[in-house]
């Protein structure tokens, strides 16, 4: 952590504290030499930068207070103490959403925090160790020093139908590979870790639900980036090459971009003091499902996209001419329609939110999944209908150089020309946005990343059955038809008509 300021407040102070690290970041199969300056990963560092830079404008959103530490912190750093917590996430991930039209790689740090504090509370109970005040310690110092948290989960899993210890290859999974008097050292490897380059400290969990024999992957630990052992290749990203070009127009949002990279750890240290939990296999599943509850609905930041995108639609409708033709007004209506069901569940999710026996408050569950399986389909939708209103230019489109060439430059400007006033370079760069977030680089965040971040859709739906209340629907159902004479179905747990209703009545 060579280069990390006493405290950082601005995006520009963010920017300063990642230079002069020791990372070993490949990409096109070389060592970066500084990644803050390579053109194709600088545009993820201007989307974090953005997360500091809004908590300065805008205070009463992207900051809380913080009773650990007494201090005004960023959102993304603090422990969710109320369920307006947890509304205020969702909202100043829309607004990041909106100014970024990109991942800005800070979610899935600020969830797997508030999923530790509940689980590392209810580790020390049941087995006596010191794991939430080591946590809270942890805390304590990344608000201080206002630093960005990676969260990685996600393990390579290898044959999907064997757990850790089955393996052939243990690393497959991130487990601890010895420990003595100073810490544990750990090898494995994390797949499509959102922004972890552009982490200051990143923390390393379980991914699946574990069993007795795999105790040695039961590991979770905070590790500096840059730490002596951890490789990052980086992933590549459609059209992400255009970021090398000479100028703006092509690449579409030439300022913000997402980042994702594959972590390798090769018996990486973590002193005791950093270890949250070391062979509690059976708390691996409590704190998968508390990650995944909080940040399955934490992807309310796809309506900020959404909300650009929309805006995109009608814009190049507009430059088309054809802004109150009917058949566009409605797919403008429908792509709104889609973007305000995906926030209503997530933000429905955040009021229901209710507080562990640690303080912390944790969203609804059964919500969560409904947000994210919305998202699993709706920015597809919606990407389809931009591109219906967009027309065949967004993939046929010549490049800003032809635009920019004494010979082929004016005839673009004649052929390309919309409704009278409208510019043509302004038709293109908006088109340009379209493809960027429908096919190019920021479709990764918009499209794939909401098919399979924070787990696929059938994760989702596992979750749901598991909540749906079937039993005791047809209940109501058999009540209100007069059936009298039949046998009274089993009541699966009805915890979420409770919170629901906010009522400890037993009929619910």
């Amino acid at each position: 952590m060579a280069n990390v300021l006493k405290t950082i407040r601005t995006g520009d102070d963010y920017i300063a504290s990642l230079r002069g690290r020791d990372l070993k970041v490949y990409l096109f199969g070389e060592l970066v030499k500084e990644p803050v300056d390579h053109p194709m990963i600088r545009p993820s560092i201007n989307a974090v930068a953005e997360t500091y830079d809004l908590a300065v404008r805008e205070e009463a959103l992207a900051s809380a207070d913080s009773s650990i530490t007494g201090l005004k912190v960023n959102r993304f750093l603090h422990i969710a103490e109320s369920a307006e917590d947890l509304v205020l996430q969702n909202k100043m991930q829309r607004k990041l959403g909106q100014n970024t039209g990109t991942c800005f790689q800070r979610c899935v740090g600020m969830d797997a925090m508030n999923a530790l504090h509940s689980t590392t509370f209810e580790i020390d109970q049941k087995h006596g160790t010191d794991y939430h005040n080591r946590f809270l310690e942890f805390v304590k110092m990344v608000q201080k020093e206002n630093l960005v948290i990676g969260g990685a989960m996600t393990d390579p899993k290898g044959d999907r139908g064997k757990g850790p210890a089955e393996q052939d290859d243990p690393d497959l999974f991130t487990r601890v590979v010895y420990s003595d008097e100073k810490g544990v050292y750990v090898s494995g490897a994390k797949a499509h870790q959102t922004g972890c380059i552009n982490s200051h400290w990143i923390i390393l969990m379980p991914t699946i639900r574990l069993t007795e024999n795999d105790k040695d992957w039961a590991i979770v630990g905070a590790i500096p980036a840059d730490a002596k052992g951890v490789t990052y290749i980086y992933g590549r990203q459609s059209c992400d090459t255009r970021s090398m070009e000479e100028g703006d127009i092509d690449v579409g949002n030439a300022k913000y971009g997402g980042q994702e990279a594959l972590i390798i750890l090769d018996k990486v240290f973590i002193p005791w003091k950093r270890v949250f939990m070391h062979g509690e296999y059976e708390f691996a599943s409590m704190l998968v499902e508390r990650f995944t509850c909080y940040h399955r609905r934490s992807y309310v930041c796809k309506t900020g996209l959404g909300d650009v995108l929309i805006g995109a639609a009608a814009t190049v409708a507009d430059y088309n001419g054809v802004p109150k033709v009917s058949h566009i007004k409605d797919k403008i209506i429908e792509m709104t329609h889609l973007n305000e069901t995906i926030f209503a569940a997530g933000i429905a999710s955040s009021h229901q939110g209710q507080q562990m026996k640690s303080g912390v408050f944790l969203n609804d569950d059964m919500l969560a999944q409904v947000c994210k399986h919305n998202v699993t389909r709706f920015p597809y939708e919606i990407s389809r209908l931009a591109q219906d209103i967009a027309g065949g230019l967004v993939v046929t489109l010549p490049s800003e150089k032809d635009l920019r060439h004494p010979k082929t430059g004016p005839l673009l400007k004649k052929y390309l020309a919309g409704r009278k006033g409208a510019d043509v370079e302004n038709r293109m760069r908006i088109l340009r946005l379209i493809e960027n977030m429908t096919l190019g680089r920021n479709a990764v965040g918009y499209l794939t990343e909401s098919m399979h971040g924070a787990g696929s859709p059938q994760a989702q739906r596992i979750q749901i059955q598991r909540q749906m209340q079937v039993g005791y629907k047809k209940n109501l159902a058999k009540n209100l038809a007069g059936i009298t004479n039949d046998i009274e179905e089993p009541v699966e747990s009805s915890e979420y008509f409770k919170r629901v209703f906010k009522t400890k009545d037993s009929v619910l």
